[in-house]
C-alpha cells in the first residue's frame, strides 16, 4: 500500500531524514514513534507530497508521489497534527467542500458526514463557524473529511492529540475497521501505550534515521514498548 524506499529530506546541510525505507502493507496499523525533531512530520509530508524529498521514492498503491501524485492522493488521506481548516465556512460547509473535491456523490456524502458526525458528537455543531470550534472540534472535523472518500491509505500526524477519551476510543475503533477491511494507516503518535495496544507494527526513529522496525513482538520482545523505546533512545547519547 504504502513504500517509503530510502527517503533523504534536507533542510540546508541537516538531513531531517536520512535514508528511510519502510513498507505499509494492506490491513496494517503501522505506529511511527521518535522524539519531537526526530522526522516523524517530515516523512508523513513527505508521503502525501506537501514536502518534496530529495532523494529515494514513495509510492501509494503501486504509484508515485513524484511522478503520479493526483494519482496517489485519490487513495489516500492526511489528518495533520494541528489541522488548518477554512474558519471562514461552517463545519458542515467545509465537508461539502472536501467531498466535491474527491467527486463523493450526495447520497454516500451525507449518509458518511451523519454516521461520523455522529459518532464524534459533532452534529450539533456543524451548522457553527468552524473559527468557533476547540481544537478537539478541529481534529474532530478533520478526521470527518478525511474519511469521507474512503480511502486506501490514511496518513495521521499525532492524531490522539485534542481528543477527548470517547473521541479517541471511537477514532482508535475506526482505525482497527479500515485496516479490517484492507485498508492502511501509518500514524506518528508521542502516546506509547497506544501504540502497543493498538499498532500491528511499529518504527522507530531517531535523528531522521530509523533505528527499529518490525512487527509488536519483534520490536519489543517481552519487555514494554517504553522500555524499549528510552533504551534505544538513549543508546549513542552520552
Amino acid at each position: 500500500m504504502l513504500k517509503i524506499e530510502h527517503l533523504t529530506k534536507r533542510y540546508g546541510e541537516k538531513k531531517a531524514v536520512d535514508d528511510l525505507s519502510l513498507h505499509i502493507a494492506p490491513g496494517e496499523i503501522y505506529g511511527f514513534i521518535g522524539h519531537n525533531g526526530a522526522g516523524k512530520t517530515t516523512t508523513l509530508k513527505s508521503c502525501c507530497g506537501i514536502l518534496r524529498f530529495d532523494e529515494g521514492e514513495i509510492r501509494i498503491g503501486g504509484k508515485s508521489i513524484r511522478t503520479d501524485p493526483i494519482a496517489c492522493k485519490q487513495m489516500m488521506a492526511y489528518i495533520p497534527d494541528n489541522p488548518d481548516l477554512y474558519e471562514f465556512l461552517s463545519g458542515i460547509k467545509y465537508l461539502n467542500f472536501i467531498a466535491d473535491i474527491y467527486g463523493v456523490g450526495k447520497r454516500k456524502r451525507e449518509e458518511r458526514i451523519r454516521r461520523y458526525a455522529d459518532v464524534f458528537g459533532l452534529t450539533a455543531d456543524l451548522a457553527q463557524p468552524i473559527s468557533e470550534y476547540s481544537h478537539g472540534m478541529k481534529q474532530k472535523l478533520a478526521i470527518i473529511s478525511a474519511l469521507l472518500h474512503e480511502p486506501k491509505l490514511i496518513l495521521m500526524d499525532e492524531p490522539f492529540v485534542g481528543l477527548d477519551p470517547t473521541a479517541a476510543y471511537q477514532l482508535k475503533t475506526i482505525m482497527r475497521e479500515h485496516c479490517d477491511r484492507g485498508g492502511a494507516i501509518f500514524f506518528s503518535t508521542h502516546v506509547l501505550e497506544v501504540a502497543e495496544k493498538l499498532c500491528d507494527k511499529v518504527a522507530i526513529i531517531k535523528g531522521g534515521r530509523l533505528i527499529a522496525s518490525g512487527t509488536m513482538e519483534e520490536v519489543k520482545g517481552d519487555q514494554s514498548l517504553e522500555d524499549v523505546f528510552l533504551e534505544l533512545e538513549g543508546e549513542g547519547n552520552v
